[in-house]
């Protein structure tokens, strides 16, 4: 949480753990979208997160997504 709300300027090993997690549970297309479903969820329940901060933490983990951490993204494409 730290960096997703500005304090940290780098995402915690923890977190991009996190980030890890998600990439390997979500192979096919439907696993995608309700893993998409679910970072959406989960983004909009702490409204003090940064969506740069989000949107940017698969960069910064080294963990690219083939969906971006948002609160607005649409899960459903």
């Amino acid at each position: 949480m730290p960096y997703l709300v500005g304090i940290a300027t780098v995402p915690a090993s923890v977190c991009c753990d996190g980030v890890k997690q998600i990439k390997g549970m979500a192979v096919t297309i439907e696993d995608k979208r309700q893993a998409c479903g679910c970072v959406k969820d989960t983004a909009n329940k702490y409204q003090n997160i940064k969506e740069d901060a989000a949107s940017g933490l698969p960069t910064k983990c080294g963990v690219p997504l083939s969906y971006p951490i948002s609160k607005n993204i649409d899960c459903s494409t």
